[in-house]
């Protein structure tokens, strides 16, 4: 079946450009087309719609109701083109386009802002779509491709991924300033028994591990609460609600008290992903190369 459309396009943007001109002289000179081949060309498509889209009006020529009709169709499809153009076009220039970041809560506060600023600094054209979610939901926008790159942890081995690991947080046990292990340098795992755990809802990386870690020492897998957020796993403890394990340096300024656990001591590790199927964008590629550099001391303690 043939497309209506077919063979139109030509036609269609120089109708157009007789109405953003005022006229088909105008717009002869803004297309640098001599005037009769641009008049030829506008009846040629009126003789291919089966009507007259133009008529002579004195020394000039006017659009019937027909021509205003599909011009005001034909101008808003052509906004459309040029939008599309200039997006595709800024994608081929890392100076410029737009690119979605994925990254976990804990990465908010200090880690993101900070790699992102430096790299505003270098592309300040390029605009950047935040998604701050659960590991496995930015990595499930990576292959669905509305994420670019993912900062996430963990990051599985999948052949649908590229991956880089960026940094090892080893994690800690978190408890009261006053808590009975408080003043220890040094805990296991089973010394937290019987105590009320607070933790991050399932599909968080910490909270895989935690599961690990308690599965490991024998002790139930029960919480007294979970929360998306570490900042506020980590002031419960501090108000004396539970004890937690968190990645070492979240529970920094929140008044609870960071134990190191006994070795070898589990540790986050927290990888930059992005698809193995999809070719970049120039300023994907840039932001890719500004996290793979600077991403290691940010994330150390993010």
């Amino acid at each position: 079946m043939a497309y209506e459309t077919a063979g139109l396009a030509p036609g269609l943007e120089q109708l157009v450009a007789v109405v953003e001109a005022g006229s088909i002289t105008a717009a002869a000179v803004r297309l640098g087309t001599p005037q009769p081949t641009l008049s030829r060309a506008i009846a040629r498509l009126g003789r291919e719609l089966g009507t007259e889209l133009v008529v002579r009006d004195g020394r000039g020529v006017r659009l019937t109701r027909q021509g205003e009709q599909l011009a005001e169709h034909a101008t808003r499809a052509l906004r459309e083109v040029r939008a599309g153009v200039a997006t595709v076009r800024a994608d081929a220039d890392a100076d410029a386009g737009h690119v979605v970041l994925g990254f976990l809560h804990s990465m908010g506060p200090r880690a993101v802002p900070s790699l992102l600023r430096g790299f505003r600094d270098a592309h300040p054209g390029v605009s950047i779509g935040l998604v701050q979610e659960a590991s496995d939901v930015v990595l499930d926008g990576v292959l669905a491709g509305r994420i670019d790159l993912a900062l996430a942890s963990p990051v599985p081995d999948r052949p649908e991924l590229r991956r880089r690991a960026l940094a090892r947080q080893p994690l800690v046990a978190v408890v009261p300033a006053k808590h009975r292990l408080a003043a220890r340098s040094r805990v296991r795992p089973a010394d937290l028994a019987g105590e009320p755990v607070i933790t991050l809802r399932p599909g968080y990386g910490v909270r895989s591990l935690t599961d690990a870690l308690l599965r490991r020492a024998g002790l139930p897998l029960t919480y007294a609460f979970e929360s998306d957020e570490m900042t506020t796993v980590a002031g419960l403890v501090a108000a004396g609600l539970g004890v937690a394990v968190l990645p070492r340096g979240a529970a920094s300024g929140s008044g609870a008290v960071e134990i190191a656990l006994s070795a070898p001591g589990p540790a986050r590790v927290i990888s930059l992903a992005w698809s193995a199927r999809r070719t970049s964008t120039a300023p994907v590629t840039a932001l890719r190369r500004h996290l793979l550099a600077h991403g290691p001391p940010a994330l150390a303690s993010a």
